[in-house]
């Protein structure tokens, strides 16, 4: 039986193993912000499913992924948001509308407020976000 750790580090091999088709997915470019030559890092999108899976990644730059992973984020730098929750990939858009969720509670971004009022999101990704 796996430790913890052996799992962990399992986890994490078959994560990076991820990169090489998000990132051919990606054309190199971070799916969130669109930043090329920098360095782009597989994200899984919650809920993670039990197996590492492409359909719930995303390749991000080290600015997104602080976002994503609850740090500060600020109204007119992350209006790339915008694009993004429009994104044809359901794991994009559902990471996308969760950080314009986080900018309207701040109630002094309007552009989220505007977005999310008008933004159509499919019934898989709805469900997604729960």
């Amino acid at each position: 039986m796996a430790t913890g750790r052996e799992q962990f580090k399992q986890r994490q091999e078959a994560i990076a193993a991820l990169g090489r088709p998000l990132s051919r997915r990606a054309r190199s470019r971070c799916e969130l912000c669109d930043a090329s030559g920098t360095r782009l890092t597989p994200f899984e999108v919650a809920p993670i499913p039990e197996e590492p899976d492409p359909d719930h990644a995303v390749m991000l730059c080290d600015r997104c992924i602080t976002g994503a992973t609850g740090g500060k984020i600020q109204g007119n730098e992350w209006r790339f948001l915008e694009t993004a929750a429009w994104n044809e990939l359901a794991p994009v858009q559902v990471l996308a509308v969760r950080m314009v969720r986080r900018l309207e509670a701040d109630k002094s971004v309007d552009w989220a407020s505007d977005l999310l009022g008008m933004l159509y999101l499919p019934p898989e990704v709805e469900e997604w976000l729960g």
